[in-house]
């Protein structure tokens, strides 16, 4: 097979397996994020802590994270069928592909967002903020590096998995090393097939870890305190604003 021959093809894998990747990826992030920060807050000494509420979401997070991704694949054929109407092709592998990678991802959020110093959740009590607040000015933004680097790990793994939806007609670069490298022989089709998943993983990777390395040199978990000390120096300005009043009356 000439160099013509395989561009188009392999054009279209990549486009395939950036839709698979790219689709299951956001709706990953989207509840795997507060599946992870609700593990923490019901955990024991959580602000919502409630341990019936954490066994049971750990519990079927582990179970979604314990099953092999090409048995999920067959185990949810009929749920895929109901949902895009087809078990074949880069959409309907979008649904095992996102039903894999939300418990993965809400593993890594929580230990991201355990990591975040509990000092800062209890100054954000102290003045007053609630559940939501905490979640949202504290614990989120401080785990931000991390949460990128869970996002890049993630885009990573749900790679891996495409590939191997590709090996039942899922479509994507995994669906053309099959069709083409093994079953017709087509040797250096596959090479170059593996070769741009590991140019892809490796710019991924490089992207993900560099904005990871950024937003901590920005602030990171160490952001919080300076916000936090600004937020508490309000009160002493204000004090020594009356108290130069008083002086000049």
């Amino acid at each position: 097979m000439t160099w013509s021959q395989m561009q188009p093809l392999l054009e279209q894998a990549c486009v395939e397996t950036l839709i698979m990747v790219g689709w299951s990826t956001l709706i990953s992030v989207a509840l795997g994020l507060p599946i992870g920060v609700l593990l923490v807050l019901t955990d024991k000494g959580g602000l919502l802590q409630n341990g019936l509420v954490n066994k049971v979401i750990g519990q079927i997070v582990n179970v979604g994270r314990s099953m092999p991704f090409i048995i999920l694949m067959v185990a949810l054929m009929s749920f895929t069928r109901w949902i895009t109407g087809t078990t074949i092709g880069s959409e309907a592998a979008i649904v095992p592909l996102a039903i894999g990678g939300i418990p993965f991802f809400a593993r890594l959020v929580e230990t991201a967002v355990r990591e975040v110093d509990h000092g800062l959740v209890e100054a954000v009590q102290a003045m007053g903020g609630n559940t939501w607040t905490i979640v949202r000015r504290v614990l989120v933004p401080e785990a931000l590096p991390s949460l990128i680097a869970s996002i890049t790990t993630t885009i990573v793994a749900l790679i891996g998995y495409s590939a191997m939806a590709g090996t039942v007609g899922g479509g994507g670069l995994g669906d053309l090393a099959v069709r083409y490298g093994y079953q017709r022989f087509e040797t250096g089709l596959m090479w170059i097939t593996v070769a741009v998943l590991a140019v892809v993983i490796s710019l991924i990777q490089f992207a993900g870890d560099y904005a990871a390395r950024s937003l901590h040199h920005r602030g990171g978990r160490q952001g919080s305190g300076p916000r936090l000390r600004l937020l508490k120096a309000k009160e002493p300005a204000t004090t020594a604003a009356t108290a130069d009043a008083g002086k000049a009356g």
